[in-house]
């Protein structure tokens, strides 16, 4: 019982933490008007909702209370994580108009993100290596792709990272260890998760289903 009254509690706070999100990404201003991803809910709860079935019960709870405090600050970490990404994908604005409004994140900080993201670009490459045709619907790997128009893994990865509290950080990198200790690669529950809400049972059945 006490394992059924879990997971319809972490089901219930992942839930909430896409909802919550998805209020916030409602509010990120966009150049033009808004972008059509901020009108495709199926879309953005399923993409959100893969990420954090993969994640465990505490980085959930200290994520929602991340969301929970920067509405009581009146931050918005979707507008802070679309921002972060602009110092690749639009630098001269960034610096100009962007980067003066984020919180500063320390070297330490930064050097912890990085270990993080070098980690998780790895299991994408490998990822896309072994399933190829799954492998084409990702963004590219690279922040040296980046252009206007297309944002990076790696470069989408550091801007949200870059909002998470000391806390939220320190419990994913648990989280990362855990699973490069175990040998296994995130990127590869995530998207298995993705495949499952889609009606696939394996990966693999997944990747000979692509055109």
């Amino acid at each position: 019982m006490a394992n059924d009254k879990q997971c319809q509690d972490d089901e219930s706070l992942r839930e909430g933490i896409v909802r919550h999100e998805w209020e916030q990404f409602q509010q990120v201003n966009n150049e033009g008007g808004p972008a059509n991803c901020q009108g495709n809910w199926p879309m953005f709860h399923q993409m959100r909702l893969s990420q954090f079935l993969t994640w465990p019960h505490p980085l959930l709870a200290s994520y929602a209370d991340d969301l929970d405090q920067a509405d009581a600050q009146e931050r918005n970490l979707l507008t802070e994580k679309y921002g972060r990404m602009m110092e690749s994908t639009a630098p001269d604005q960034y610096h100009s108009s962007i980067a003066p409004y984020l919180p500063r994140l320390g070297l330490d900080r930064q050097e912890q993100q990085e270990h993080i993201i070098d980690r998780q670009v790895a299991w994408a490459k490998d990822f896309r290596k072994r399933y190829p045709r799954l492998g084409q619907e990702m963004r590219v790997l690279r922040t040296s792709e980046d252009t206007p128009e297309a944002t990076s893994f790696e470069t989408y990865l550091r801007g949200e990272l870059g909002t998470y509290s000391a806390r939220t950080l320190d419990l994913y990198q648990s989280m990362v260890d855990r699973i490069e200790a175990r040998g296994g690669n995130l990127t590869e529950e995530t998207i298995l998760a993705t495949v499952q809400m889609n009606g696939f049972e394996t990966l693999d059945e997944a990747e000979q289903a692509q055109n």
